[in-house]
């Protein structure tokens, strides 16, 4: 700070730099238009407002003035934009509203909310940038898009906050918040690959295609290219690698997942899951050099991912199996928990696997049992994964794609083995 600054002056000028390059950040986005009724020097100015009076009226005892400014500038802005349509040079109120945004950041600032507000201009500046992406994104959605954005909005903002946060049923093992977050958790990936899936459209490659139907639903993404293996031979090496990625897809979403719910798993679980990650990447990159350019590509039918019923059902599922691997393992020990989770996990890996962490979070299984579940919910629904390729694949997908989910079976056995000596 400069010397002639007195102790008295350091926040008063800390807080004025701070408004002033918030109001030119959002500033140079609204420059570059040249339709904006305001730039450079307007934002500035108006963040800078915004502080001074914020700075006013705590000193002055009058919270008014904040009300009198905002007042002015809206004002202003009104005859600004009055005087715009008469010249025909008016075009939407996005600038106006950045300008209140701009000024109600100024007075933040001064409140000691300056993180939060240079967050927020940033973001603000973002999205005013990408106006055209997100019109083009408008466009590109469907009625069942919008459908499943606001479901989700509505299982996350509306449903999870009301449910109470305390242990019912037998054992305590339900407990309807918890259940529901893994409604959320579960939900908002699946919606992000679904959504994926529809933007990126079907001519961005194999492996886009099998990240995001791997976490739309791996299950639906190695079906359906079985199936188009079968039916058109030259398809068989890219629905090997779609399958593989897809599959891959499942260890990282569900070890993303595990370590936000129970943090203190992360070494034995992160250990288990790249032991099935690592060897089916190097599966990947071997079968990719097969791909020659296949044109368009067909896209996975994925059902609605956050649709209430498919949301309950998986709910209904995750705490059918909580109860079921507590009582199980109540009356039969270890083995009935284990039985649970490779039988869920066949057709769930998220239930079963989800189930088992939330018992070790109440300390109803121990770490080395949790594990143990876990990593056999995974291998029960590879099983099933390869009884898929089998079945509806034929031998030639068989032959490209098997020895992929295989390492990545082997990959996890000697893990769990191993983490279980040591």
């Amino acid at each position: 700070m400069l010397s002639f600054i007195t102790p008295e002056l350091v926040k008063p000028v800390e807080a004025f730099l701070t408004s002033a390059a918030i109001g030119l950040l959002i500033g140079m986005e609204r420059e570059r238009l040249t339709n904006a009724i305001a730039g450079f020097r307007t934002f500035s100015l108006v963040a800078v407002l915004g502080t001074l009076l914020a700075m006013l009226s705590e000193q002055l005892n009058a919270s008014w003035l904040l009300a009198v400014g905002l007042l002015v500038v809206t004002m202003s802005m009104i005859a600004g934009a009055f005087f715009s349509q008469v010249s025909e040079k008016y075009h939407g109120f996005t600038t106006e509203i950045a300008i209140l945004i701009t000024y109600g950041l100024g007075a933040a600032v001064w409140y000691g909310f300056s993180t939060l507000a240079v967050m927020l201009a940033i973001g603000t500046t973002i999205l005013l940038y990408v106006k055209a992406e997100l019109k083009q994104l408008s466009e590109q959605m469907t009625r069942r898009d919008t459908d499943s954005i606001l479901q989700f909005a509505v299982l996350s903002l509306v449903i999870l906050p009301i449910l109470p946060n305390e242990n019912f049923g037998p054992y305590g093992a339900i407990n309807p918040q918890q259940v529901w977050w893994m409604v959320v958790l579960i939900s908002g990936m699946a919606l992000a690959g679904y959504l994926a899936l529809r933007i990126i459209g079907a001519k961005h490659g194999a492996a886009l295609l099998g990240v995001f139907g791997g976490l739309a639903s791996s299950t639906a993404t190695t079906m359906m290219f079985s199936r188009h293996a079968a039916s058109n031979a030259s398809l068989v090496p890219l629905s090997a690698v779609v399958v593989l990625i897809a599959n891959v897809m499942v260890m990282i979403r569900l070890g993303i997942i595990a370590v936000l719910v129970v943090p203190s798993l992360m070494q034995d679980i992160l250990f288990i899951f790249m032991s099935g990650i690592v060897p089916g990447l190097m599966m990947i990159a071997y079968r990719w050099r097969s791909l020659t350019n296949a044109g368009e590509l067909p896209l996975p039918v994925v059902t609605n991912p956050t649709e209430l019923k498919t949301a309950l059902s998986f709910g209904l599922l995750y705490a059918v199996v909580l109860v079921s691997s507590a009582w199980l393992q109540d009356q039969v020990g270890q083995s009935g928990l284990f039985a649970v989770a490779f039988a869920s996990g066949l057709t769930d890996a998220d239930a079963s696997a989800l189930s088992t962490l939330r018992l070790f979070a109440i300390e109803r299984v121990t770490l080395d049992d949790a594990v143990i579940a876990v990593t056999l919910a995974l291998l029960a629904n590879l099983l099933f994964k390869i009884g898929l390729v089998l079945g509806i694949g034929g031998k030639a997908l068989s032959r490209d794609a098997l020895p992929g989910l295989l390492l990545i079976g082997i990959g996890l056995s000697v893990a769990l083995v191993i983490n279980q000596r040591f």
